[in-house]
């Protein structure tokens, strides 16, 4: 919308009317319809469907827009995640989302990305990766789905499969103890932490609102049931099967880590909610203050001259 405004003549005459220059109306966040890429090939009833129409919403919510998005995935039926959302991002190499991610995240510092993984791309093949990043404190979300079993590969032991589970890799029952997500993010560093299922929608969505925000590393566990392959391996966790959703007590001390440890080895179905939360200088901070203090050392100088100062000291 324009308005007119009064400009007097060079000769101090009569006065000039001109319309001022309209202002940028606000802009628009994304719809679903116009974030929404390829229908996805999950099995029906798949607990991912859920986490992807989260993240559609947090994206409205949000009032996103194309440039800002950036969905990062590794290899699995979860990791297939960027080829339903229309908007930037990549299915990278088998468990090498998160090196990808860190290099997208320390370049581009007005962009918050998002990695989302599978139990298997996050903890075996990605799982030295995933303690690297999560000590490193490079800011992004990374949201795994557990379902507990390779599911894309139709079946196989995961590192988070209960002993005991049959597969077409232990016939007779797994033998390897799980590993626990929860206490392996606390310890090797994440700096956020936290739980849900993909049976609570409303809690999914928040879990992902506060990570989006948290200034560092921020990793969510959702368990995701695998309908075609493990199908009730979470029931004990939904009240509509009969279970509980048992959230994290409201006395809990997100910052203690201890407690959060503690918490994390509860008997499941176990707690839901935010387990470990606290602020400290993220890489991306550190990094920048180096970029800066360097840059202060040849301020005013032109790239060839930079360029010549650094042959001179390789003399």
């Amino acid at each position: 919308m324009s308005e007119t405004i009064e400009i007097p003549n060079r000769a101090g005459g009569n006065v000039s009317s001109v319309a001022a220059p309209a202002l940028p109306e606000e802009r628009k966040g994304l719809t679903k319809k116009e974030v929404a890429a390829d229908h996805p090939t999950w099995c029906p009833g798949c607990g991912d469907f859920s986490v992807l129409a989260l993240y559609f919403k947090l994206i409205e919510k949000r009032k996103m827009w194309h440039e800002k998005i950036t969905t990062v995935a590794g290899i699995g039926c979860s990791s297939r995640f960027p080829y339903f959302v229309q908007a930037h991002g990549a299915h990278y190499i088998h468990g090498r989302a998160l090196p990808f991610a860190s290099g997208i995240s320390l370049s581009r510092p007005d962009l918050h990305v998002f990695v989302f993984g599978g139990d298997g791309d996050a903890f075996s093949i990605g799982g030295n990766h995933f303690n690297h990043t999560a000590r490193k404190n490079i800011k992004m979300t990374y949201v795994v789905m557990d379902n507990w079993v390779y599911g894309l590969t139709k079946k196989q032991t995961s590192p988070t499969s209960p002993l005991g589970f049959k597969s077409k890799t232990d016939q007779w029952g797994a033998v390897d103890y799980p590993i626990n997500p929860m206490k392996q993010a606390i310890a090797a560093g994440a700096t956020f932490v936290a739980r849900t299922t993909h049976t609570n929608p409303n809690h999914v969505l928040q879990m992902m609102e506060v990570a989006m925000d948290h200034d560092g590393f921020s990793f969510i566990e959702c368990l995701s049931e695998c309908v075609e392959f493990y199908e009730g391996a979470f029931d004990a966790s939904n009240p509509r099967k009969g279970g509980v959703f048992t959230e994290v007590p409201k006395d809990h001390d997100v910052t203690d880590e201890l407690a959060a440890y503690k918490l994390s080895g509860t008997e499941f179905p176990g707690h839901f909610g935010i387990f470990y939360k606290v602020n400290k200088p993220t890489k991306n901070a550190r990094e920048a203050d180096i970029n800066k203090a360097a840059m202060e050392k040849v301020k005013g100088l032109e790239d060839w001259q930079i360029l010549q100062k650094n042959f001179e000291r390789m003399k």
